[in-house]
């Protein structure tokens, strides 16, 4: 297995094309250990973390913040008052912190990750540079299912943007998890844009539950018009139907009955903020 070194996000591009076989390494967090347990064999590791193009934060002039693949979690907990840093610093343990990457976080897709749901309430984009040049997908189309996303081999994502959230929005996520710093068994993410104390718009997004994040569509109609008052909270029913995946934690049922839990609790935390 050979080891590279890119010097630039286009040079990675480069040997991930000219490569057969060959994976982006980033944070490790999850690849060195398939390494160590031969679940994964490939031909070479192309270490894109200490490219600066990639690492970083910054707010364009639109307001809309734009966040390197390569930037560790540790980095964004540092930009203060958003969602994502809220998220990022409440991940797992400070060896974590310290090396994951937002963007290994994505590609990954897990459908236990953190960030998949938020990012999606939060209308995020992809940026994605290939040999053909460079693409731009909503999250919608980039989280494609369980353990798949959009970049292709011989691409790279190398940044994620995330519109300016309107001065009358509120975001809140909850989850369950097996152990403090384990996987989860369920999540929920709520984001109310609020008028006059109505909600006037709407997003709802479950994680860890089936695949990808998945919206609710029937539960956001439900919450457009309603005056924000923990009556919202009732919504929290219409996930008793949703697709659910049993494994080695919890059975369907239960995950359905926690992602029910979850939303609840985002509903009520999304409440309190909105009336502050």
């Amino acid at each position: 297995m050979r080891y590279l070194r890119p010097a630039s996000a286009a040079e990675a591009v480069t040997m991930l094309s000219d490569v057969a076989g060959s994976v982006v390494l980033a944070g490790g967090q999850t690849l060195l250990n398939m390494l160590k347990l031969d679940l994964a064999q490939p031909s070479a590791l192309v270490d894109v973390h200490r490219i600066d193009g990639l690492r970083g934060v910054r707010t364009a002039d639109d307001g809309t913040l734009v966040v390197g693949a390569a930037t560790t979690y540790a980095s964004l907990a540092a930009v203060r008052g958003h969602p994502v840093a809220d998220m990022a610093a409440g991940l797992v343990d400070r060896q974590v912190r310290n090396r994951g990457t937002i963007g290994g976080n994505c590609c990954l897709n897990d459908p236990t990750n953190n960030f998949p749901p938020l990012l999606s309430a939060l209308g995020a984009r992809f940026r994605i540079l290939g040999p053909g040049g460079e693409r731009v997908l909503p999250a919608a189309e980039f989280f494609l299912g369980t353990l798949a996303t959009a970049v292709r081999p011989g691409e790279l994502l190398t940044a994620i943007e995330i519109p300016p959230l309107p001065s009358n929005a509120v975001v809140a996520h909850e989850h369950l998890q097996v152990g403090a710093d384990s996987w989860a068994l369920a999540r929920a993410v709520v984001r109310l844009d609020v008028v006059d104390g109505v909600v006037i718009d709407a997003r709802v997004f479950l994680g860890a539950v089936y695949g990808s994040p998945l919206r609710l569509p029937e539960v956001e109609r439900h919450l457009v018009g309603a005056a924000v008052t923990s009556s919202l909270a009732d919504v929290a029913g219409a996930v008793r139907d949703v697709d659910a995946a049993d494994d080695v934690h919890c059975s369907a049922a239960y995950r359905r009955e926690m992602a029910e839990v979850q939303l609840r609790r985002a509903l009520l935390a999304a409440v309190q903020r909105s009336t502050r």
